[in-house]
């Protein structure tokens, strides 16, 4: 699969999350067989304002390319002006691979301001915005949108069409409305029609957990690639799944033990390196309980990683739940 002139064997995407897809979670994912990152978003605005809380969002580091900077926002002038900065590299950064236009977020606070799927409720704005956004950069520019604001207004073919005049060059869409925010169960159908509106390579999101979900998203949908969200919080190990699925090859087993505690403890070590240990500590913990899900006494060691105060403790409280060796080197 292609987007602008970016080869993507197979079309496998790790999606944007507020609060999760940082450094540490996207190297992990792209070491499972991830071929394409997003950042969390990241307002344009605050890009503008050289906002120092922000800057750190936006830095895309040469060996997690390809990776795209996620933009929400919904000014023309100052997405233009924002994708001009984040193109040129942040923070110590290299430039992104794409810079993805955020019209699909739901929250309360995002789209009370006309941003994320807001924008979905005026089709011209967005088509202005991606025009100026692609006249602006000369890296390859995506957009992610959801199916509409609710189910009396499933829109996404029309604005999926707005962003192909605007000159994008691909559409990622997730298959909720905004209503629907994460409840329910993800419309493929409703993706298919999507792809169905536009020439450019339409990559499907929504509740892929396993391999099967994959196949179904595919199958209904007929999208040119899947993007993963939720499903990879504590199981980066599913892109390794779905990129067998893609290249047609057997199904890996299962993640073992062991090895689900070697990549957590490999994530929590890159998120301190990056953050300071007492900032990785505190975000981990939503990060490291993941990988419990499924084992027997995981929610007791979920509840113990959420009070510990350190990272040598967290990954103590790990090995045990997941019945592995102490590790003679369990601490950061």
């Amino acid at each position: 699969m292609q987007i602008g002139s970016v080869l993507f064997p197979h079309g496998l995407f790790l999606g944007p999350m507020a609060g999760y897809t940082d450094f540490a979670m996207r190297t992990v994912c792209r070491e499972m067989g991830a071929e394409g990152l997003v950042t969390e978003m990241v307002s344009a605005k605050a890009v503008v304002f050289g906002d120092r809380k922000t800057i750190p969002l936006a830095r895309v580091s040469a060996e997690e390319c390809p990776c795209a900077v996620q933009l929400f926002g919904h000014e023309p002038e100052v997405l233009v002006e924002a994708a001009r900065i984040v193109a040129a590299g942040v923070g110590g950064g290299v430039a992104p691979t794409m810079i993805d236009l955020n019209m699909g977020c739901p929250v309360h606070k995002i789209v009370s301001g006309g941003d994320g799927s807001a924008l979905m409720r005026d089709p011209a704005l967005a088509e202005r915005i991606v025009r100026a956004v692609r006249d602006a950069v000369k890296i390859p520019v995506t957009v992610k949108i959801r199916l509409g604001w609710d189910d009396a207004h499933r829109n996404a073919p029309e604005v999926a069409r707005a962003a192909e005049s605007g000159g994008a060059d691909a559409v990622f869409v997730h298959g909720r409305t905004r209503t629907q925010f994460y409840a329910g169960t993800a419309d493929y159908r409703g993706i298919g029609e999507v792809v169905r509106a536009v020439s450019l390579p339409v990559i499907g999101n929504g509740d892929v957990r396993d391999a099967e979900g994959g196949a179904r998203l595919l199958r209904e949908s007929g999208c040119a690639g899947i993007m993963v969200g939720r499903g990879a919080v504590g199981n980066p190990f599913l892109f390794r799944t779905l990129a067998a699925l893609l290249s047609g090859q057997p199904l890996p087993p299962p993640p073992t033990a062991a090895e689900k505690y070697a990549v957590a403890k490999r994530q929590l070590t890159l998120a301190a390196k990056e953050k300071g240990e007492s900032v990785a500590v505190l975000e981990a913990r939503k990060h490291l309980g993941e990988y419990l899900r499924g084992i027997r006494g995981g929610s007791a060691a979920r509840a113990e990683i959420f009070r510990a105060e350190s990272a040598g403790e967290m990954l103590r409280i790990l090995a045990a739940a997941l019945s592995v060796p102490p590790d003679p080197d369990g601490e950061i």
